[in-house]
């Protein structure tokens, strides 16, 4: 049988892990120069988005992000980073761990997954589950 120790070496094994991704994402965005600007690549994933969503969150994605993408792509890719800096390093990893579950769930609504739990979907919801 596994010890208390055991499980806490395994639960850091995963957070590392899922701190990672997140760090590896939000990285991704803070170098890449095409993402925050206003017709950037932000831009065109929420506008992919806007498509599949309807709703009080289709009118929020068009009358509240689009508008204003580089602010909300700032905090993404920021969001994102600091989210996955705080769980690698295991500094703060409960808000760490809070943040990126609302990012998980934030993705998960604006691209309609709720609708059918099928590929990605499903594993989206299992991150921000975990």
């Amino acid at each position: 049988m596994a010890t208390v120790k055991q499980y806490g070496a395994w639960l850091a094994a995963f957070r590392i892990l899922i701190g990672a991704t997140w760090l590896i994402h939000g990285y991704g965005k803070l170098t890449d120069a095409q993402w925050a600007l206003p017709n950037g690549d932000c831009y065109q994933s929420l506008t992919g988005m806007t498509a599949h969503t309807e709703g009080f969150y289709h009118d929020f994605i068009a009358n509240t992000v689009l508008p204003h993408v580089t602010v909300f792509a700032t905090m993404v890719e920021w969001g994102e980073t600091l989210t996955g800096a705080s769980l690698v390093l295991g500094l703060f990893s409960r808000i760490g761990g809070l943040a990126g579950l609302l990012l998980a769930l934030q993705y998960w609504t604006a691209k309609s997954a709720f609708a059918h739990l099928d590929g990605y979907a499903g594993l989206d919801i299992i991150t921000a589950i975990a």
